[in-house]
């Protein structure tokens, strides 16, 4: 999927994100948020692939600079967001694993 059929699909529904595809453990999805970043911890692991945009990512308690392209690695239940992100800011977003996170 393209991302620009992933954001029009993210317009048929009315939250910042928009689930596209499942297959075992594995979500993917796309993520917009307008202005605010209202996330809060997710139970599995996740990895952001951002497609447009920049701005700031939080997590962690750590805040670093992010850019388009850039991969992002989220554990499970960890505090995470992303903050003073330019308007065309979104992401792709993969969920994958148990609850609580893989365990090393």
């Amino acid at each position: 999927m393209t991302p620009t059929a992933a954001l029009a699909a993210l317009e048929q529904v009315d939250t910042p994100f928009a689930a596209l595809f499942r297959h075992g453990s594995l979500e993917v999805e796309i993520y917009r948020p307008v202005g605010v970043d209202k996330q809060t911890p997710h139970r599995r692991d996740e990895v952001y692939v951002v497609v447009a945009g920049r701005g700031q990512f939080f997590c962690g308690g750590e805040r670093r600079p992010f850019e388009s392209g850039e991969v992002l690695f989220v554990p499970a239940g960890v505090e995470h967001r992303f903050e003073d992100f330019s308007e065309d800011f979104c992401t792709w977003v993969f969920f994958y694993g148990p609850e609580g996170g893989e365990v090393l």
